[in-house]
């Protein structure tokens, strides 16, 4: 169970619903400490004075703000306690706006609110009414010393709190960016193909579908080195599409993408049948190794929990796949 890290009263109108927050998200990235190369030794931080290299201890230690003339304005951690907000109490909820109406680039941090037990009546109450109406109740609080600006939704049967950007937090993606067409070149064929594509592409959104392989890799390279292995490098990125063969590679995508939407059809339907003629004896159907990528092997080898993967070319994957779908058969 996650600890809360928040609690106080959610308001709306003339109703206070007290709540707790919990962090909706946790980092799986693999954390690594510091050490001095060929000995066990960590390395730690310290804070030192740039001019004479002498440690300075932290409560010897004020904020300077630079003032771009190599003049600093000094404040002291007191004087910022002074005129900063402490933890508010509540979050005030001062309207409620459609919930897609928030750009993406505004959302920053989320979290899960859960109310006490003798509240659960009001709490399901808002949840159910934010969902029908689907719209998210804005407000302003205090939390770690700063003003927060936040969004409150039904998610999942849940409701949940987005810290978001401040509106000039936010930077304007024309001021920012220098190549951004006016206007799309492309013929109408052109922009026709790369709806097809889109279209063929088309899939129903499920995070569980996707894995951070970098991190796979990090934890296989962390074992291999453990055991004494050797671990496969990486594979180069693809090169950029020249312009002149736009068209021919938009084609091509089209009927790879269709091709592959038509065997994973034809995969599940094989299964379905599969499934229902075990009396008869039938075995599975398996796809064509020959045919898959690289990345497309180590993905079935992925799920196989074959070992050694990562250090496997694909030749050598193909023939583990192979042999792994012959053990489950």
């Amino acid at each position: 169970m996650a600890r809360a890290v928040w609690s106080g009263s959610l308001t709306f109108g003339l109703v206070t619903l007290p709540v707790q927050l919990a962090t909706a998200t946790e980092s799986h990235t693999v954390r690594f400490h510091q050490l001095e190369r060929g000995t066990s030794d960590r390395v730690r931080n310290k804070r030192v004075n740039e001019r004479t290299g002498k440690e300075v201890p932290y409560d010897k230690i004020v904020k300077g703000y630079d003032t771009g003339d190599g003049e600093y304005v000094v404040i002291e951690p007191a004087e910022l306690d002074e005129i900063t907000p402490g933890r508010s109490q509540a979050i005030e909820i001062s309207g409620f706006v459609e919930l897609e109406a928030i750009e993406p680039a505004y959302f920053d941090s989320t979290y899960f609110l859960q109310p006490r037990k003798e509240h659960a009546n009001v709490y399901g109450l808002l949840r159910d009414a934010l969902a029908e109406t689907g719209r998210a109740g804005i407000a302003v609080m205090s939390m770690r010393q700063k003003d927060y600006l936040v969004a409150v939704h039904e998610q999942g049967g849940v409701l949940v709190m987005h810290t978001l950007h401040w509106a000039d937090e936010v930077r304007d993606p024309h001021e920012t960016l220098d190549n951004l067409p006016s206007r799309s070149k492309a013929s109408a064929k052109e922009r026709k193909m790369a709806a097809q594509l889109i279209e063929a592409m088309a899939m129903e959104w499920d995070p569980h579908d996707f894995r951070d392989r970098t991190q796979e890799r990090v934890r296989e390279l962390v074992e291999a080195k453990r055991t004494g292995e050797t671990v496969e490098r990486a594979e180069k990125p693809p090169e950029s599409t020249n312009v002149v063969d736009l068209m021919s590679m938009l084609e091509a995508s089209v009927d790879q993408a269709r091709s592959g939407r038509t065997s994973k059809g034809s995969k599940k339907t094989g299964q379905a049948k599969a499934g229902g003629s075990r009396k008869s004896g039938k075995k599975k159907s398996q796809p064509d190794l020959g045919e898959l990528t690289r990345d497309e092997l180590y993905q079935l080898a992925t799920d196989a929990e074959v070992p050694g993967r990562s250090r496997m070319n694909r030749a050598e994957l193909e023939k583990a796949v192979a042999r792994s779908a012959r053990s489950a058969a």
